[in-house]
């Protein structure tokens, strides 16, 4: 009998990487993955406490990326910032991948007409011993297949 076990996403790997375009490196967080559904609820004056639901809206947080910055890939995000800070290139798409273990992908977003809504790093203080984290906020119209009639 064959052991079936699934492959196990690791919250540590993951890869960001503009499609067609730059790898945006390695980071250490990503947040916002995350879809929320609008509910329209109706209620007809002579039918009670019935309610019916129908959908609605569907909502997409922005995500950010948050890293500690570094010379090859802070760079190479500058450089994606340069060419869309003004010049917002629609149909943009960011892949993100999850991985396990042997890197392999267990499963991916893809982020559509994504927008940078905001960059930064952290105050620099000549006092301090800590490291430099460079954010990275991305604004999207989604990572689901659910624009389709």
């Amino acid at each position: 009998m064959l052991n079936d076990q699934s492959a196990i996403g690791l919250s540590n790997r993951f890869t960001v990487k503009v499609t067609g375009g730059p790898d945006l490196g390695s980071w250490q967080k990503a947040e916002g993955l995350d879809v929320t559904w609008e509910v329209a609820d109706y209620r007809a004056g002579d039918a009670g406490n019935a309610r019916w639901f129908a959908p609605a809206n569907t909502k997409y947080t922005a995500v950010k990326l948050t890293r500690a910055a570094d010379s090859k890939d802070s760079k190479e995000v500058r450089k994606w910032l340069d060419s869309n800070s003004f010049a917002h290139k629609a149909g943009s798409e960011i892949r993100i991948a999850l991985q396990d273990s042997s890197k392999s992908d267990i499963m991916e977003w893809h982020l559509r007409n994504v927008m940078p809504k905001k960059w930064a790093i952290t105050s620099m203080d000549a006092g301090s011993s800590s490291v430099a984290i460079e954010t990275l906020e991305l604004e999207h119209e989604g990572f689901l297949e659910d624009d389709k009639a």
